[in-house]
């Protein structure tokens, strides 16, 4: 939780959370097209209801539009952008100029991650670049804000970019005993925020977040719990079975797939998934709320933004506080 040399990055999510309130960011994905109008319309959805919005950056390793670019879109929307920057596209030389020009076009918050494997995307046969990992980047990040200097040591004449700076972490990747102490490796590293993936093992989270408050993470660095509405039975037997890194208990897998039975009508019994799902995550929020060290929540509604609204509404979030 950097002082920023005692200045702020003019990010609303950082005041929301230096100020004690329960943050809450979701996810805008960029169109697989140059439509500038699809990012409008989604963040028109989003725009006060939460305090700022991810804009991924080349999700799942499909080409997207980029996420500098639909963040000025966001932000010319009204609407708070995290500019997401993975490891896989860039070097570092790459990385620092788009974190110059992030910053000039009005950025002012960045989450730093690796990125997924390209074998998962629709261009299998490029090349992973990696030049520096995702707690490398927050350390370059960093140094470009609090010292001033590019990563080789050179000084930064003129303005220097002061991003609110975020990573991610998975609460039950393996090892699991190892899980806090990367946590606290990346609040180290100089790390703002934490946005975790999604969470739906709600008692083992609950051990994860014990284990962090007992060295004291979370009084070094904002902690959002990752969570998100569930469309189909099929989609939470998909993270259960076949999502490294996801723990989706079967009751849950359970709680949607009851949803749809005795409905006959295809589109009922979509609308009765949807509904159980926003139910679920609702309830996620609220127990969310009741653990400590949990500064906020970080709602993943892929290409469901209409989701959000309603979550935001039914956990009682609203209205957004203005800092």
């Amino acid at each position: 939780m950097s002082e920023l040399n005692g200045y702020k990055s003019g990010s609303n999510l950082e005041k929301v959370l230096r100020a004690g309130h329960f943050a809450v960011t979701a996810e805008l994905g960029p169109p697989k097209n140059a439509d500038g109008e699809v990012v409008r319309k989604k963040a028109g959805i989003l725009k006060g209801f939460v305090d700022a919005a991810n804009i991924t950056d080349n999700q799942t390793a499909i080409v997207r539009m980029s996420s500098i670019g639909a963040g000025v879109i966001a932000f010319q929307s009204g609407l708070e952008p995290v500019m997401q920057m993975t490891c896989r596209d860039r070097n570092r030389l790459g990385m620092q100029s788009d974190l110059l020009g992030g910053y000039a076009l009005g950025m002012r918050n960045i989450l730093c991650l690796s990125g997924d494997h390209q074998t998962f995307g629709n261009h299998p046969q490029s090349k992973n670049v990696h030049d520096i990992d995702s707690l490398q980047l927050v350390q370059m990040v960093v140094g470009l804000r609090d010292k001033a200097s590019l990563q080789c040591g050179e000084e930064i004449k003129g303005l220097n970019p002061r991003f609110f700076v975020g990573a991610a972490e998975n609460p039950f990747g393996d090892p699991f005993d190892w899980r806090p102490y990367r946590l606290g490796k990346k609040a180290k590293a100089g790390a703002d925020f934490i946005q975790t993936q999604l969470i739906y093992n709600v008692p083992r989270f609950r051990e994860f977040m014990k284990r962090v408050v007992d060295l004291g993470v979370h009084k070094q660095v904002y902690i959002l719990a990752g969570v998100g509405p569930l469309k189909t039975p099929g989609a939470a037997r998909y993270m259960r079975d076949q999502v490294p890194g996801m723990d989706v208990p079967d009751e849950i897998v359970a709680r949607m797939e009851a949803a749809g039975k005795g409905i006959e009508d295809r589109k009922q019994k979509a609308a009765a998934f949807k509904e159980e799902g926003l139910r679920i995550c609702v309830e996620l929020i609220q127990q969310m709320r009741e653990i400590e060290g949990i500064a906020g929540v970080h709602i993943m509604a892929i290409e469901w933004e209409e989701a959000v609204p309603i979550i935001m509404e039914r956990a009682g979030l609203l209205p957004r506080p203005v800092p």
